[in-house]
């Protein structure tokens, strides 16, 4: 069998293994979140006295699960891939690159391992203790060197907007991890942050809603930037649109996170200001996402046979729409209402299943098959995609429907109060009347999850299936 480690002119082995372990743990960090859903829904059925398989254990597992292990080698993947085919050059420092792909995989192991023995440093999405930390930053250090290595010996004039995007990620999630993750360890696996009260707060949201605008949106307008164009067949609608949108995105998103910290110890004016803030990201955001949607423009057609290109537009699709919500659940009456309810956990996972997971599903059914020496989108089953597509396309809906209903339900009933000033429904009534959309929500993740079960026994498929004996090198960039 010929494999895409013959290439000639790329370096296929590295991008081959963090697709594949994209796939993984996809697969792991859905059944994770399934279980968890599971748990809310049916307490009695899935209660346990084992303490790491306590809902508060499983649910930082189950976000960096996702968030790092599966966005975390996607992105690896698609950005490894892109900055050879956009500079028509072999990645830089190939052993690296090879050190990247391992040091992740430790890292992933090793948070499996101490999230559910209760080791944490109890900052979302920053969990890992101080060890792990310093792995973390020996891993993107190596990564940022492999990358922008690869630009600096590139072989063509411009830098293609896929790689921009690539870029400011990759910079800005290092500063973002260092500073907010500077402790003191009084343990092998215990440290405290030193930043005092209010302020560890703020370096946490600052972190917090910037690893979603640079881990979470940034790194994947760099997928979706080069696979909307090569999978649609079309150049991107308006080059000049990606620069405006690259530079207005950057310079708006990092003002972004005293949202998170409405009606808090905050001081009222940092609360304003990330506010107005959010409310100027919907203009940067929606450019992006109309730029990507008319890449389409004359390949429409396409959407009728291509279910790969259909998890790319319905991705935009999610974007365009989490990234409305977003300010719009940032304006301070709004969050009065939405705050600490399930619409916030409907509009993180708008994003994460329908924009992050989707695009990064078909960008590994565009990917994998060149890495077995196919074509793009030679998968084993082009139906079993299409299933895949539904079935992620329905439970995302389940699910995110089920907690906006819930989320309004509950910012209403605990603001209710009867002419003597009490409560009108204590928080139990609240909880209990959630109850219908903790199970929708649960189907909706089995749902996905299904999804990607079907994914993972379609990649394997395609990796057993005998490959062309001749692997060509004549497909160019977009």
């Amino acid at each position: 069998m010929s494999n895409a480690i013959d290439h000639p002119t790329y370096n296929y082995d590295v991008v081959r293994k963090f697709a594949l372990m994209t796939v993984v743990w996809g697969v792991v960090g859905m059944l994770v979140g399934v279980i968890i859903a599971s748990q809310l829904a049916w307490p009695s059925v899935m209660y346990t006295d084992l303490p790491w398989l306590t809902f508060g254990r499983l649910r930082p597992l189950h976000t960096n699960a996702v968030i790092f292990a599966f966005g975390g080698c996607a992105l690896f993947a698609t950005s490894y891939y892109v900055v050879q085919r956009t500079c028509h050059t072999q990645l830089f420092a190939p052993m690296l690159a090879k050190f990247t792909f391992w040091g992740w995989q430790l890292v992933i192991v090793s948070a499996a391992i101490t999230l559910p023995m209760g080791y944490t440093s109890s900052k979302e999405y920053a969990e890992l203790e101080w060890p792990i930390d310093i792995l973390i930053t020996l891993v993107w250090v190596g990564y940022a060197v492999v990358f922008f290595g690869t630009i600096v010996k590139r072989k063509t004039s411009h830098i293609y907007v896929a790689n921009w995007f690539f870029g400011a990620f990759i910079i800005t999630v290092a500063v973002l991890h260092i500073f907010n993750n500077l402790e003191i360890p009084v343990g092998p696996f215990k440290s405290y942050s030193i930043y005092p009260g209010a302020i560890d707060a703020m370096m946490q949201w600052w972190y917090g809603h910037n690893a979603v605008g640079f881990f979470l949106t940034a790194g994947f307008l760099g997928i979706m930037y080069y696979f909307v164009p090569k999978q649609a067949e079309r150049p991107v609608y308006s080059y000049r649109l990606s620069i405006v949108h690259f530079w207005a995105l950057i310079a708006v998103y990092i003002w972004a996170g005293p949202h998170h910290l409405h009606y808090t110890a905050l001081p009222n004016w940092t609360q304003t200001l990330g506010m107005v803030m959010s409310l100027i990201l919907l203009a940067p955001s929606w450019g992006g996402m109309i730029n990507g949607v008319m890449t389409l423009s004359g390949a429409w057609h396409k959407l009728r046979t291509d279910p790969i290109l259909k998890f790319l537009v319905v991705s935009l699709s999610f974007y365009g729409m989490s990234t409305f919500e977003g300010p719009m659940m940032a304006i301070k009456t709004v969050n009065a209402l939405s705050h600490y309810t399930d619409w916030t956990i409907g509009h993180v996972h708008s994003g994460a299943l329908g924009w992050v997971a989707m695009v990064s599903i078909g960008a590994m059914y565009h990917l994998i098959p060149i890495m077995y020496g196919r074509k793009y989108g030679e998968m084993h089953s082009i139906r079993l995609i299409n299933v895949h597509f539904w079935l992620a396309t329905i439970g995302t809906v389940f699910y995110i429907a089920s907690m906006w209903v819930n989320g309004l339900m509950q910012g209403l009933m605990w603001r209710a109060f009867n002419d003597d000033g009490t409560l009108t429904y204590s928080f139990v009534e609240s909880v209990e009347a959630s109850y219908p959309g903790y199970i929708i929500r649960a189907i909706g993740g089995v749902l996905f999850l299904a999804g990607m079960l079907i994914m993972a026994y379609n990649v394997w498929k395609t990796m057993k299936a005998e490959a062309p004996a001749v692997l060509t090198t004549t497909e160019q960039p977009a």
